[in-house]
């Protein structure tokens, strides 16, 4: 089976599934995407998933952050 954007997404899907909802899961995967070929003109799903891993990582800290109080 190849890798798809698709498989990426829903992999990070199940992945972060107890963080973040899928669509935002879907929308990180879509915007890592743009931004590869917006950068290096191309996007393989290897490097989408790489980039979309570390936004959802980012996004979690950020809200785990914000529950915790400061």
């Amino acid at each position: 089976m190849a890798w798809t954007f698709e498989t990426v997404a829903e992999n990070l899907a199940e992945e972060f599934g107890e963080v973040h909802p899928a669509e935002m899961v879907i929308r990180c995967v879509e915007a890592a995407r743009h931004s590869a070929e917006e950068v290096i003109g191309e996007a393989s799903p290897e490097l989408v998933e790489r980039i979309a891993r570390k936004h959802l990582e980012v996004l979690a800290l950020a809200a785990a952050e914000g529950h915790g109080g400061g």
